[in-house]
């Protein structure tokens, strides 16, 4: 929920900036050509103004990502207060405030209809959002021609209780990771890189992350928040790093405090931010300029195994990697079977692929053969994926 509409909260005054010339934040800032011409593409930079406006500005097909936090339309009714009297440092800024849902709907569907004409084609949005507004977005996502890949739940692992008795603990939010269109197949996901990160499991769709708290949280002289809906860095890291690589542009509508800048710079991303608040935007500079980006070697991105050249195991067996004749065994040695000069295994009188007799001595009805024989070399069982990965390394070097 960022800062969007007229009347927006204002921070205390040693946070006060005042607005700069030509519409954006001061900054060091990258400018290059925007494609096609017009007007350049402000990469790093943080651009003050309204959302709508400030996307039309920007270059069709101009980014890779979009990470969107709009308000919520919480429609609180009264302050709220915790048992001890003290009250909730709730939103209850003018820029979450509509009239009705119409209201609402025509406002997301704008902007998202001005997100959409900066993405690339193979570009996706997460959308951020709570019961309030997020299925109203879902469905204005659907009518813009947006393809939904996934919803993810954020639960929460410090949400602030239900002080009324009143309802369930609001503990998550719900994104919606979505494509530009259902014909956009060549979206990026790291699928392998998140995988290798989690003990080789697939990543959930729910994530268990605490709230922005602690040093994290910026907060001005007084204590009090900077800004009442700073996500925490850990959530927009893991979107950045899932649906984006190194180098790429990723535009942020809502920037508010400007964690998706600090997210972007450290991860090697670029960013633009759209915020309307000169305060917002100045608080987000001095947070982002502070940051120290990671090494490279630390956010390459993770070769994927879809974009690897095709191995055939005969191929294996045609450049000597493996013998006919040779046995291959499983890593406990309970299972083997004999290479054939085809490229296929015998077990007895029964002739197949390594996929297939391996599937057969297990009982199973499928089996990745690359990782279950294993061959003898050096004294050890090595994984016949190992004599594929050396081919591969080979012909890489050929190109």
């Amino acid at each position: 929920m960022r800062s969007e509409r007229a009347g927006a909260f204002r921070l205390p005054a040693q946070f006060q900036v005042s607005r700069t010339g030509g519409g954006e934040a001061k900054r060091p800032a990258a400018i290059v050509a925007a494609p096609g011409g017009g007007r350049p593409l402000p990469h790093d930079s943080i651009l003050i103004g309204d959302c709508l406006a400030e996307m039309a500005s920007l270059p069709e097909a101009s980014v890779d990502l979009v990470f969107a936090d709009p308000p919520y339309n919480l429609q609180l009714e009264g302050a709220l207060s915790r048992p001890d009297q003290s009250l909730v440092d709730g939103v209850d800024a003018a820029w979450d405030k509509f009239a009705d849902f119409a209201e609402y709907d025509a406002f997301t569907r704008a902007w998202l209809s001005g997100a959409r004409r900066v993405m690339k084609p193979a570009a996706t949005i997460v959308v951020i959002g709570s019961y309030h507004n997020i299925f109203r977005v879902g469905a204005i996502l659907q009518d813009l021609g947006f393809w939904i890949l996934n919803d993810i739940v954020w639960r929460k692992a410090n949400p602030m209780p239900n002080f009324r008795g009143r309802r369930f603990t609001n503990a998550h939010e719900t994104m919606i990771w979505a494509a530009r269109s259902a014909d956009a197949k060549a979206y990026t996901f790291n699928y392998e890189a998140l995988k290798a990160g989690n003990e080789d499991c697939q990543v959930r769709s729910d994530w268990f992350l605490p709230i922005c708290s602690g040093a994290e949280r910026l907060r001005d002289e007084a204590g009090r928040k900077a800004h009442p809906t700073q996500k925490p860095e850990e959530l927009l890291a893991r979107l950045i790093l899932a649906a984006s690589n190194a180098g790429d542009l990723v535009l942020d509508p809502f920037f508010g405090s400007g964690t998706t800048g600090v997210a972007a710079r450290r991860l090697r991303r670029s960013f633009i931010g759209i915020e309307r608040d000169p305060v917002y935007a100045d608080a987000a500079r001095r947070r982002i300029d502070a940051v120290e980006p990671l090494a490279e070697e630390a956010v390459a991105r993770a070769p994927a195994r879809r974009s690897e050249p095709r191995v055939a195991f005969l191929s294996v067996v045609e450049a000597g990697l493996a013998r006919p004749g040779e046995k291959l065994t499983d890593a406990g040695r309970r299972h083997s079977a004999v290479v054939r000069s085809d490229g296929a295994l015998a077990l007895g009188p029964a002739v197949g692929s390594i996929h297939k007799i391996g599937a057969l001595v297990q009982g199973l009805p499928a089996c990745n053969g690359w990782t279950f024989w294993h061959v003898e070399r050096g004294g050890r069982l090595t994984p016949i994926d190992e004599l594929r990965a050396t081919m591969r390394a080979a012909m890489r070097a050929a190109e």
